[in-house]
């Protein structure tokens, strides 16, 4: 499958992180999703009840990410993804990558982060 929905860029203000300041201050993150969708219907009826909306995607991204902290990026970008899978079952795969640009690290770097994907689970016939 090639067909994708994707959002580029959500920026997000969280506390999530190791360090105690990270908690007590937190940061800007930036999220980039993609989630793989067969869009042919879409494409053929031009209606939004054959896709997912953006804004509903967004919205579940962002309960998620910022409703609790979490202290590693990774377990966050992993919330991410499943909700996204249990919100939308039309969404067979997605990809969450999560930008951490002022990660507490004593180096000068544009950017840090992490990139999970995940599938649904394939179903059983029977």
């Amino acid at each position: 499958m090639s067909d994708a929905v994707f959002v580029t860029g959500l920026a997000l203000h969280a506390n999530h992180g190791v360090m105690q300041h990270e908690a007590k201050v937190g940061q800007t993150f930036h999220l980039d999703l993609v989630l793989d969708i067969d869009l042919a219907e879409a494409s053929r009826t031009d209606k939004l009840a054959h896709t997912v909306g953006y804004d509903q995607v967004v919205d579940v991204a962002t309960k998620v990410f910022c409703g609790r902290r979490y202290r590693l990026v990774e377990a966050a970008a992993g919330a991410v993804a499943d909700a996204v899978l249990d919100r939308f079952p039309q969404v067979t795969a997605i990809q969450v990558t999560v930008h951490k640009p002022h990660a507490p690290i004593a180096a000068t770097f544009a950017d840090v982060g992490v990139t999970i994907a995940r599938k649904r689970p394939a179903r059983k016939h029977g």
